[in-house]
């Protein structure tokens, strides 16, 4: 079995201010970083659609940038199948079934926190970290916990619940302990181009239209 490098850290890059800034502060640590975007999915008219979604060619192409400027390796990989299996067709599913499903857990557990972590290893990296605001703790058995964020308004602690212990052994949350507006603050003095980039807000796969739409035309037992 490969050994594992524990300076090493593979950053999960979306493109967004939050995890341009978990990279600089790793970068800062003296760790190893690697930056590795997902292309997830294909949106309709991409670029002219709404702003706040994430994981677009725009977010990538945003993430490359970052990672020149920091002078770390970038590899984006495409996991358009992984995530249509996954996360879509589960979408579309629930709510066939009358469920109103949470597709960023979905993608949290079944893309970000499985497949990503498993790349992780391949390239000898013993840590993975992303731009979420939630802080691991390690009690005296050995342990870890998920706690809330210092910034409370945007705690995420609540979608990483899925969580197991031999994953969040391998887990690093960079801006948990920061303010959103220090995180920003941080971006804008390292001179980062996302420093002022709007938040994530929308279902990042429908790029365009109101989700009904869309799930009618992924199921269309929907429609009617």
């Amino acid at each position: 079995m490969k050994t594992l490098n524990k300076n090493q850290v593979v950053v999960a890059m979306s493109g967004g201010v939050d995890s341009s800034v978990a990279a600089l502060l790793l970068k800062e640590q003296g760790m190893e970083v690697i930056g590795i975007s997902l292309k997830t999915h294909e949106g309709e008219g991409e670029e002219e659609s709404r702003s706040q979604t994430c994981c677009a060619a725009r977010d990538i192409r945003d993430a490359r940038r970052i990672c020149q400027r920091l002078d770390i390796p970038f590899y984006p990989l495409n996991v358009k199948e992984e995530f249509q299996e996954g996360v879509i067709d589960y979408f579309a599913s629930e709510y066939g079934e009358g469920r109103t499903p949470n597709p960023c857990v979905q993608c949290n557990d079944r893309l970000k926190f499985s497949y990503l972590l498993e790349k992780t290893k391949q390239l000898g990296a013993y840590y993975l970290a992303t731009g979420h605001y939630v802080q691991k703790s390690r009690d005296r058995d050995g342990r870890y916990h998920l706690l809330m964020a210092r910034d409370e308004e945007k705690d995420q602690s609540y979608f990483l619940f899925g969580l197991a212990q031999n994953q969040l052994e391998h887990l690093l949350f960079p801006v948990g302990r920061y303010l959103k507006e220090e995180v920003r603050e941080l971006a804008r003095g390292a001179g980062l181009e996302t420093a002022e980039k709007p938040e994530s807000q929308e279902i990042c796969f429908v790029t365009s239209g109101h989700y009904v739409d869309f799930l009618e035309r992924q199921n269309p037992a929907l429609q009617g």
